[in-house]
């Protein structure tokens, strides 16, 4: 049997305190998630195109019925605060301004991935299940398709919808949420 190392999970406050006496600072592009502090990919010209878009065209659509937060931390537990493309959430008249958004504000958390597919389809989306957030979009810039994961439950998706171009994303947690699959993929 190899001989494995202990690891030291973190929690959200030791996360904080960190960043607050500069052990990490406020531009590294690191998130928490289920304890580790993992370094996040560089964000390539498409996915970063891919985000402003569905940004603009969420924004617009949504205006009176969702908040539209892009790449900002969202606090599922005491060890997990990871940071979306983009979220989904409850209006609220003073927009989160005494602290993150908790599972129970987001509508919906949408991630786009090349090169962190895998990472995001293993590690990222069963953490939103396990939080209960009712949906979970994977752009997946490879395939180039959207996956759609929704209804949690005992910590997985019960249900996922491979979304094609030609075809059309309809929310089942959000549902004046429809867009083509083009508008999104670009």
């Amino acid at each position: 049997m190899a001989w494995q190392p202990a690891r030291k999970l973190f929690t959200v406050t030791e996360y904080h305190q960190m960043i607050e006496t500069g052990v990490l600072k406020e531009d590294d592009r690191v998130e928490l998630l289920n304890g580790e502090i993992i370094e996040m990919f560089a964000i390539g010209p498409r996915h970063a195109s891919l985000v402003d878009r569905l940004n603009e065209l969420l924004s617009a659509k949504l205006r009176k019925v969702a908040i539209v937060r892009v790449q900002s931390p969202i606090t599922l537990s005491d060890y997990s605060e990871p940071q979306p493309d983009l979220t989904l959430l409850k209006r609220r008249a003073d927009f989160y301004v005494d602290g993150h958004p908790t599972p129970g504000d987001v509508l919906v958390v949408i991630e786009v991935a090349d090169s962190t597919v895998e990472k995001d389809r293993r590690a990222k989306i069963p953490s939103y299940a396990l939080a209960g957030i009712p949906e979970s979009w994977l752009i997946n810039l490879v395939e180039d398709r959207i996956e759609v994961h929704s209804n949690p439950y005992n910590d997985v998706y019960q249900e996922v919808r491979i979304i094609q171009r030609g075809q059309k994303v309809v929310s089942k947690s959000l549902l004046q949420l429809k867009l083509k699959a083009d508008e999104i993929l670009g």
